[in-house]
């Protein structure tokens, strides 16, 4: 498939800036566009129930555009009963999916597919183009592992009433040291940085609240959508049933307009979504 970076916007599709007015533009399409991220704990609720067809249903009632998921199991293993979350999740929302293995380990059986765990991208709008690039990880598959690069940073192009628009889906360390995350953090803005042809959507479970040192290069990078909208809100996402964290987030780039960014309230994860109604 084509390299996205080699797509370019017209220069009147270049989204407005955050809280102004939208006005009309003389040449070119708008757009408009709902972005929902969701950390979706491998289909259990809270509660701890599998539940993919609720999890689907939570992603649905919110009607998005472009959704990043984290924690999608493909084959993956018991806990998902070995089923294609991914693909299912596409199918019940009616939306393009790519999804982007962190791990893809070899089947226990000839013939049986891939067992994989990472993050997805799902589009209502075409996909002209997608990358799993990588980022430096901590493997979990390992009992001593180091950093090193390894995929699940999915990008997707999108065409939106004829834009191509950028969009990123992530899921960054987990660890309370911070050490990881910085490099994944510069890791992300090298792959941003060679994309700098439209608009830009990242979305995910960063795993660190926003006044984390090491999230401040990229949030000096990327607009944090839910604290332009509310910078007197809290957005907590995590944990679902007693939310005290701030830990995913809609960013987007310079120029992109938001008109609202809202967190759901539904035991469908562990987590809640995060959705933002963007402009251009």
């Amino acid at each position: 498939m084509r390299s996205p970076r080699r797509l370019a916007v017209p220069l009147c599709a270049a989204l407005l800036c955050v809280g102004a007015a939208v006005p009309a533009c003389a040449e070119g399409p708008h757009v408009r566009l709902r972005a929902m991220t969701y950390n979706i704990h491998a289909g259990a609720g809270y509660d701890g129930r599998l539940d993919v067809a609720r999890t689907a249903a939570a992603i649905s009632g919110q009607r998005p555009d472009v959704v990043a998921l984290e924690e999608v199991d493909v084959h993956w293993g018991a806990r998902s009963q070995w089923r294609d979350e991914a693909r299912e999740i596409a199918d019940a929302t009616g939306m393009r999916v790519f999804f982007a293995p962190v791990y893809s380990l070899d089947p226990p059986l000839p013939g049986a597919p891939r067992e994989e765990f990472g993050v997805a991208l799902l589009s209502r709008h075409p996909i002209l183009s997608a990358v799993n690039h990588p980022l430096t990880r901590l493997s979990t598959q390992d009992p001593d592992p180091v950093p090193a690069p390894a995929p699940g940073f999915p990008e997707i192009v999108t065409e939106v009433r004829g834009v191509p628009v950028h969009v990123y889906g992530t899921h960054l360390d987990y660890r309370a040291d911070p050490s990881v995350r910085r490099l994944q953090v510069a890791d992300t803005l090298r792959v941003l940085d060679e994309d700098r042809g439209g608009p830009q959507i990242l979305m995910g479970d960063l795993n660190a609240e926003p006044r984390a040192p090491e999230l401040a290069p990229l949030l000096a990078r990327l607009t944090d959508t839910w604290a332009a909208v509310h910078p007197a809100g809290d957005g907590f996402t995590h944990p679902a049933q007693a939310p005290e964290r701030r830990i995913d987030y809609v960013l987007a780039s310079p120029g992109i307009g938001v008109r609202d960014v809202r967190v759901p309230v539904t035991g469908a994860s562990d987590h809640l979504p995060v959705v933002a109604d963007l402009v251009g």
